[in-house]
């Protein structure tokens, strides 16, 4: 006979934080600003147009996110027979941005980055759940002030970023509350990137 597996925690208490956890989040999905949405989607469409590229930053999980919204937008939005999306993560090559913080400070690992590739008219896409990344504020204020187009996704009270960029997709949540607002930050990407795929170009 089998020994009794030994219960390591309280499988109620489980199943209730977990309804507790999703009763939130989609408490706070609607109130999702869909018109703010579309108007990222509509900058993203423009930046194709013209042959701009779309930048993504963020720092931790919103550095993830950033690598996976670049990601989605150079593939699964540009199959073959559309024009594609030229996206870049400014967070995905290590050994640059190590260089840079090493070197002049991680509060610059972005804004150098667009230092050497921002063209006028690019996107440049902050993602942060405080809005006060300072490496994430400098970047949109690179972009704002050298002919760049500055979005940012941001949660709590939408911080410094909400202020300076041209496009605010503001998931509103209690500072501190990153869970929600990082795992929206994620639906923003696949919900937009979808989308993008089924506008030919």
């Amino acid at each position: 006979m089998a020994a009794p597996r030994e219960k390591i925690h309280d499988s109620a208490s489980g199943v209730e934080f977990a309804r507790r956890y999703v009763a939130r989040l989609t408490a706070v999905l609607q109130r999702l600003d869909f018109r703010a949405v579309a108007e990222v989607i509509d900058a993203f469409l423009l930046a194709r147009s013209r042959g701009s590229t779309i930048f993504f930053l963020g720092n931790g999980g919103s550095a993830a996110t950033a690598a996976h919204f670049a990601n989605d937008l150079g593939f699964c939005s540009s199959p073959e027979g559309h024009t594609p999306f030229r996206a870049l993560s400014l967070a995905s090559n290590t050994a640059f941005i190590t260089c840079l913080a090493n070197d002049i400070g991680y509060e610059n690992i972005f804004v150098w980055q667009l230092r050497n590739l921002m063209k006028p008219g690019d996107v440049v896409v902050g993602i942060s759940a405080s809005g006060n990344s300072p490496n994430a504020v400098k970047a949109l204020e690179y972009a704002r002030d050298n002919g760049g187009v500055p979005v940012a996704l941001v949660g709590f009270d939408g911080g410094a970023m909400k202020e300076i960029a041209s496009h605010v997709v503001h998931i509103q949540t209690e500072k501190g509350e990153y869970g929600p607002v990082e795992d929206i930050h994620m639906v923003l990407d696949h919900l937009i990137s979808n989308y993008l795929a089924t506008i030919e170009k």
